[in-house]
């Protein structure tokens, strides 16, 4: 058997039965793959301590703790939690298999094995681990070099400072180089930035589409399969509805009528929800297009609506707030001459400053602040509310985008600083204040049109973007 080269990895088995640990053992050993075992839970935790495996294969039913409270005990203790488990169980164990998928595993295998399935899925899995302690590496270094360019902006402004006090008739020099010197920064980052979160976004998509791809095909083909079962069984049930003994036993057993009526649901369930990831997918390859220098006729609707299904996860209610509602004014637009990655980029930290703001207004008068700060919420609706306009302005030959949030709003010194680069009214580590600058320059510098905002204090804001509809760039 050939056997493909795959990326390294030390994988940590979990089975109490030896046949088992032979035939996986031996199914993986010639991948070049580290391979580790355990025959109990105690073990395998031990174990995930202190080699830190980059996969688990964990049985379900094994003495002293079973795999379920061994997969819980992993997802709990912070040296293993990002570990990812698949789980091994029989074909009939569905049950343990939604199970073991909701406390955090992220894939299962059937038994008896298939050594195709089972290399494809620990590949697959192998892969997402990697690129997600790439992913890490690369913000880490990213949060590091927008670190190092702040303290290089904190020393820069103190020598500025220095060389004022020092030498008054070059202010005004200085103060011009300081501005160009930001604004150079600026696009240095906004550059940087675009270029290392898409590769690594279009490299995850790209990694992940194939595997969803295969899912969603053979699905249609498990629901057919399903209903040709059930409708064979039925008939049955038609032609011998008198059974030996041991079968009716068997089907009381496995209360054959709720399977018969719940199956085809889950079939049907998944079938929804990898659509969904495949929606994901199309949205990550479509916000992260890296070539910034062409012109493209787009239309700005399907990049508004791809950045608004990446920040789903922030629109949701949780503990804090209810869910943030998103209202679509779209007008009829024709493609717009743009450049499309860094339009997207416009949406993107406009729309996540919208949620920023609702939040705010909602930790406001959950803390009890508001008389303190001379705040008042009056106009803030209980439930969050984003609404995004388009129209064409037929006159002057522009497209306007107008994105409304009734969040927290703006005092005038906010809003007099805000056009400012490295300005933020954020916490430390949340935001680096060159959100609205690159904003700016994307619009303004790049496309040649205009960006500006109206807000006040507990009144929310609104944001206004103006793009000639053909590009004098192209």
């Amino acid at each position: 058997m050939n056997i493909p080269v795959l990326e390294k990895g030390v994988i940590l088995i979990v089975d109490d039965n030896p046949h088992n640990l032979e035939v996986l053992s031996e199914a993986l050993i010639d991948t070049g793959w580290e391979i580790l075992i355990a025959v109990n839970g105690e073990g395998a935790i031990a174990q995930a301590e202190y080699a830190s495996p980059d996969i688990i294969l964990l049985d379900v039913m094994m003495p002293g703790i079973d795999g379920f409270t061994a997969c819980q005990r992993l997802k709990l203790n912070p040296l293993t939690c990002d570990i990812p488990i698949i789980f091994m169980t029989a074909l009939s164990e569905t049950v343990d298999k939604v199970k073991g998928l909701s406390l955090g595993a992220v894939d299962y295998i059937t038994k008896p094995f298939e050594y195709e399935e089972v290399l494809a899925r620990v590949k697959t899995h192998l892969q997402n681990r990697n690129l997600t302690k790439q992913l890490k590496t690369h913000n880490q270094q990213l949060e590091q070099e927008i670190a190092d360019r702040l303290a290089v902006e904190t020393k820069l402004e103190k020598l500025t400072q220095e060389l004022e006090q020092r030498v008054e008739e070059r202010t005004s020099q200085l103060s011009q180089a300081l501005d160009n010197l930001q604004q150079a920064q600026v696009s240095l980052v906004q550059q940087e930035k675009m270029s290392t979160l898409g590769e690594l976004i279009a490299g995850i998509a790209h990694e992940i589409n194939n595997p969803v791809n295969f899912i969603l095909g053979n699905l249609s083909h498990a629901a057919e399969y399903t209903r040709n079962l059930i409708d064979l069984f039925q008939l049955y049930q038609q032609y011998y509805p008198n059974p030996e003994v041991e079968i009716a036993q068997k089907i009381d057993e496995i209360d054959i009528d709720f399977l018969i009526q719940d199956f085809p649901k889950i079939i049907s369930s998944m079938h929804k929800g990898t659509n969904r990831l495949a929606q994901m997918i199309y949205s990550l390859r479509h916000f992260s297009r890296r070539d910034d220098s062409v012109v493209e006729p787009i239309d700005i609707h399907e990049g508004i609506d791809c950045t608004l299904l990446i920040l789903q996860y922030r629109l949701k209610a949780n503990s804090e707030r209810s869910e943030i509602q998103i209202i679509k004014d779209y007008g009829t637009v024709p493609p717009v001459e743009c450049f499309p990655g860094p339009l997207n980029q416009v949406f993107m930290n406009l729309l996540a400053n919208a949620i920023d703001a609702i939040e705010e207004s909602f930790v406001t008068r959950r803390n009890s602040q508001v008389a303190a700060s001379g705040v008042h919420l009056s106009s803030v609706l209980d439930n969050g509310q984003i609404t995004i306009g388009t129209a064409v302005d037929e006159q002057r030959s522009l497209v306007v985008i107008q994105i409304v949030d009734n969040g927290i709003g703006m005092t005038e010194e906010v809003k007099q600083k805000l056009s400012e680069p490295m300005f933020t009214t954020k916490p430390v580590g949340k935001g680096t204040g060159l959100g609205l600058s690159i904003s700016r320059q994307i619009i303004e510098k790049k496309h040649g049109g205009s960006l500006w905002f109206v807000s006040e204090p507990g009144q929310g804001t609104e944001f206004w973007i103006e793009i000639p509809l053909l590009s004098k760039k192209a």
